[in-house]
């Protein structure tokens, strides 16, 4: 009788091939999970990476007492909730600070939105080719990781991939303006 991966307990994948083959058994039920939770592909997709990688970080940590594919059903779903948790947090204090801002500041200024433009490009610049390629596809022309795919003649996970390299990329890159980017478009939608 084969021996289905989640019948073995994470805690004994020692090796980079067993959590390996569990990531890719398990990987896009759970992306579909999670994504039914945060309503968002990308974000999803991330999700289920840091349960991974939480998971691989402590490998040797972890027992695990039932099925790994219920570890990892019941850990996307506190990943998730806690990133909502953490959007909501957040959006409530930007509101506070984007009410504070509108009372006390002139309005943002042409200037500080073109540089602000220029430091986006410039990192989407860095990205490599294909990469840039598919996020710009995804974001600016607001198309389905399917569609992506089928048009650039590549596979869904490939376009997954391009997306949560191109996420990370830009957030590193973007670290330092962030704060200031989420103020200045705030100041704009009033």
């Amino acid at each position: 009788m084969a021996t289905h991966t989640a019948d073995i307990p994470i805690a004994t994948a020692d090796n980079a091939t067993m959590f390996e083959a569990v990531f890719k058994e398990h990987f896009k039920g759970l992306h579909g999970y999670a994504c039914s939770i945060v309503k968002d592909e990308t974000i999803a997709e991330e999700m289920v990476q840091n349960v991974f990688l939480k998971l691989w970080e402590r490998k040797d940590q972890i027992e695990i007492q039932q099925s790994a594919a219920a570890y990892l059903y019941r850990s996307v779903y506190y990943e998730s909730l806690n990133y909502l948790k953490h959007v909501k947090v957040r959006t409530a204090h930007q509101a506070r600070v984007g009410h504070h801002f509108n009372e006390e500041q002139p309005a943002v200024d042409n200037a500080a939105v073109k540089e602000l433009q220029q430091k986006i490009n410039d990192a989407l610049k860095e990205l490599p080719e294909q990469c840039r390629t598919v996020f710009q596809m995804s974001r600016y022309e607001e198309l389905k990781y399917k569609s992506i795919a089928d048009k650039l003649g590549i596979s869904v996970k490939t376009v997954e991939n391009h997306i949560g390299k191109a996420l990370r990329i830009l957030r590193s890159k973007l670290a330092d303006v962030l704060p200031i980017l989420i103020v200045v478009l705030m100041n704009m939608k009033n």
